[in-house]
């Protein structure tokens, strides 16, 4: 064992005949453990928070979307379609349309987009299980709204007496002598709403993709995008390079990420705000071990004259309490990263914190998370350290 380990350990170990140094020394360990404890709580806390509110975009968003590059449209032949079916690392996609829309239903009024969709969309993602009531049919004009839309409008459901009116303005330019003939008009019956969050309930109605096309006066292999649900084992980049050259670059493709920009921005943020928060506590509990350190310096000054008499370098007296604060360090923020794990297991077992009645406080265990601690712990506990053990050559000086 080597010299200056051995010593730190006694130090460490051993009750020093001042009982406040043991009690600083405590303090010390302690703030180790409570900061590697909250940091992982804390960061557990946000990546549950970061799945739990991608699931929603999971759910609705497909793996990759095809959009034109320019204008609003694009044109998928029947050809380029038995092209795009056999690109690699595609398990299905689906074909879809979507328009401002005006909502009519009695006197209340509202503003929505329409998304027309074919039968394969819901292979791509899996929105029918969020919704109450039943999916649209083709064998006649419904639509799914979502729960926003339904408070504002209360159309019912299967409300045949009084169905719901869609308006969008005709395409083309010149002026009318009849506004009413400015306006594509048709009335549907309300078969399902769906409820995903506060953003998409506002914002979609979902239609058959005919019904879109007849209702903003489109032909049938014009289309708004191509949604695309990809194999487990497919490479992205290379499916994304393939469709780009079945397009000739007139497309750009967006993943789920860039599809939900805006959040995965919101969600890292916040994350490495309270990261550098918890941090910064971490940084004022590390200065006990500084304290602690130094202390033990000066009630073991003695010590330390007769170590250096006994043929010990300054350098192994630094290193001495060098390690002494390391395994400090070490100790607490291993006992601290442990017992939050534990912690944490049991939240996701157990379901200890509830936000309501029916839904617990997601939490998650992930390996970046545990590295992420130990690597702060490790580099703050390096420094500290380092800064304290350097009293120890004023000690040789007095």
């Amino acid at each position: 064992m080597k010299f200056p380990f051995y010593i730190a350990k006694r130090y460490l170990f051993s009750k020093s005949s001042n009982n406040a140094i043991n009690i600083i020394t405590i303090i010390a360990a302690i703030g180790v453990f409570a900061g590697a404890f909250s940091l992982f709580i804390v960061l557990s806390g946000f990546s549950g928070l970061r799945e739990f509110s991608l699931a929603f975009a999971n759910e609705f968003d497909p793996d990759l979307k095809v959009i034109p590059k320019t204008g609003k449209t694009i044109t998928f032949s029947k050809n380029l379609e038995e092209e795009f079916a056999k690109i690699d690392g595609i398990a299905n996609y689906s074909k879809t349309i979507e328009e401002r829309v005006f909502l009519e239903y009695k006197e209340k009024t509202a503003w929505a987009f329409i998304k027309g969709v074919d039968e394969r969309y819901q292979q791509v993602t899996v929105i029918d299980s969020s919704v109450d009531g039943t999916w649209f049919t083709s064998s006649e004009p419904q639509v799914v709204i979502g729960a926003d839309i339904s408070r504002k409008l209360n159309p019912g459901i299967f409300n045949y007496n009084r169905p719901m009116r869609l308006i969008v303005p005709k395409p083309g330019k010149g002026q009318v002598t009849n506004p009413a003939d400015a306006f594509n008009q048709k009335s549907v019956v309300v078969s399902g709403i769906y409820n995903i969050n506060s953003d998409l309930n506002d914002k979609y109605v979902f239609s058959n993709i005919a019904f879109a096309q007849s209702l903003l006066d489109l032909d049938k292999n014009t289309y708004s995008a191509i949604e695309v649900k990809l194999t487990a084992e497919a490479d992205a980049e290379k499916v994304k390079a393939a469709i780009l050259k079945l397009f000739g670059n007139s497309v750009e493709i967006r993943t789920r990420a860039q599809l939900n920009d805006v959040l995965y921005k919101m969600l890292n943020t916040e994350n490495l705000a309270v990261y550098l928060i918890f941090t910064l506590v971490l940084i004022i509990a590390l200065f006990n071990v500084v304290g602690s350190i130094i202390m033990v310096i000066l009630d073991k000054k003695e010590n330390i004259k007769t170590l250096q008499s006994l043929g010990a370098s300054p350098g192994q007296i630094k290193n001495i309490f060098f390690t002494q604060g390391m395994l400090m360090c070490s100790i607490g923020g291993a006992i601290g990263l442990l017992c939050a794990i534990f912690l944490i297991y049991l939240q996701m077992q157990f379901d200890l914190v509830m936000i309501t009645p029916s839904l617990a406080y997601p939490v998650t265990i992930e390996i970046s998370n545990i590295l992420t601690v130990i690597l702060t712990i490790g580099i703050l506990g390096l420094f500290a350290s380092f800064l304290a053990a350097g009293r120890s050559k004023k000690a040789l000086e007095e």
